[in-house]
């Protein structure tokens, strides 16, 4: 027979899509309050997004941080070797310095690419690492980290200001994808459900009543033996 099973679940005491809406009005400062220094807050949403896609869960913190930001170091440097054939080749295909970066792009993937068979943590976490690549060449195109370093700062340098900018805003992301998980206050509550049959010893499962009355026939012979007498048998 069935019999009640208490099973332990999580629920969480703040919905997600509110704990979602109070983690982006928590970035919104870093993006808008800090004048010069504001980060590409759009980065911290993709290191948030990377948070959930991996778990939601903070060991997984382990994993995505060094691999965000080894692979914003990737970007950085083959964006500084984009900047070192600018000025070795001065024709170009169709727009000026196009063939410095395919050339540069071309170069820099082989090597990180085929690194990859010798760095486990780069292969195991693809995910984190390309992310922190293509963040590094985002910042870096659009210019959204320069503003605070002076002007007259080294070309060669610009790769890795768009590179700390990256990495601060990923860090960022990686903080917001914690505090959302957090302020839900995910809890365990017991909750009772229906458990498997059980059949217990002399149970109506284990014995069945009969069908119906059993009912015997009159045998002459055994009447006669006994000394009975029976005058439908003998009839």
């Amino acid at each position: 027979m069935p019999t009640d099973v208490e099973t332990v679940e999580t629920k969480n005491t703040i919905p997600l899509w509110l704990a979602v809406a109070i983690t982006v009005v928590v970035s919104l400062p870093f993006g808008i309050w800090l004048n010069r220094w504001n980060l590409p807050i759009w980065v911290s949403f993709i290191v948030w997004a990377e948070y959930f896609a991996l778990g939601a869960k903070a060991s997984a913190l382990i994993k995505i941080v060094p691999a965000y930001l080894s692979g914003v170091g990737v970007a950085a440097a083959i964006m500084t070797l984009y900047l070192w054939f600018t000025k070795e080749f001065s024709t170009y295909w169709v727009k000026p310095n196009d063939l410095a970066l395919g050339l540069a792009a071309f170069v820099g993937f082989c090597i990180a690419i085929f690194a990859m068979n010798y760095i486990p943590f780069w292969r195991d976490n693809t995910l984190p690492f390309f992310n922190g690549v293509s963040m590094g060449l985002a910042v870096f195109f659009t210019g959204a980290f320069v503003h605070p370093f002076p002007a007259v700062v080294s070309l060669y340098a610009t790769p890795w200001m768009a590179a700390a900018g990256a990495a601060i805003a990923g860090l960022l992301g990686a903080f917001l994808g914690w505090f959302n998980v957090t302020i839900m206050f995910p809890r365990k509550v017991a909750v009772a459900g229906a458990g498997p049959a059980i059949e217990v010893p002399g149970s109506p499962a284990e014995f069945p009543p009969p069908a119906g009355p059993v009912i015997r026939e009159p045998s002459p012979r055994l009447d006669m033996e006994q000394g009975t007498t029976n005058p439908e048998a003998k009839l």
